[in-house]
């Protein structure tokens, strides 16, 4: 009998074998070019379902740790090196969940982009930091420089924090600016990488 775990890498494996399927075969990624025609690093179907199983073993292992369960890890993989982000409350909670993510199958490498929380958190200090987050993602869908599919964006008090991986230097950028400009973004914290 599979345990519950298993069931959420399996289903979301499914969720990204369906969504490939379903027409993203054509992306300027898939094809190893960009929308500006400069050639990007490629990935197979296979690499992304992968990426995908990692992904969501890495989530469930974190979920499962008695002194990670209460923390939102942004999770983000590509070619088996996965990035962890977000904001826990002790160092040593960082350095179980870089133990943790770094023990699942199929993790070639884990990125700490965690971060120390300064003050806990309050109901309306969520609330804000929720809008603050559905704001910044809004931005960053409706501008078409960016891909901002595979960025993860995660909010405490103002300060936004930006991972995933991304085609450029410029992406970067441009992210930045564009996240910098929304009202009641404090400060930007960069974690993002460019793909290999």
């Amino acid at each position: 009998m599979r345990t519950r775990f298993e069931l959420l890498a399996l289903s979301t494996a499914l969720a990204a074998l369906t969504a490939l399927s379903v027409g993203c075969s054509k992306a300027p990624e898939a094809t190893g070019a960009s929308a500006s025609g400069a050639s990007t690093p490629s990935t197979t179907v296979g690499t992304v379902i992968d990426d995908s199983i990692v992904t969501a073993s890495v989530k469930a292992a974190l979920l499962a740790d008695p002194d990670l369960k209460g923390f939102d890890f942004k999770v983000v993989t590509r070619k088996g090196e996965v990035q962890l982000s977000g904001f826990v409350d002790k160092q040593t909670q960082i350095d179980i969940a870089v133990t943790v993510a770094g023990a699942v199958t199929g993790v070639k490498s884990v990125q700490n982009n965690v971060s120390l929380r300064s003050v806990a958190p309050t109901v309306g200090g969520k609330v804000d930091d929720t809008l603050i987050t559905a704001k910044v993602k809004t931005a960053l869908l409706a501008d078409e420089s960016i891909k901002s599919l595979d960025i993860a964006v995660i909010t405490r008090q103002g300060d936004v924090q930006l991972s995933g991986f991304v085609n450029n230097q410029s992406q970067i950028d441009r992210a930045i600016a564009v996240v910098s400009g929304i009202a009641g973004v404090s400060h930007v914290s960069n974690e993002m990488s460019i793909k290999k």
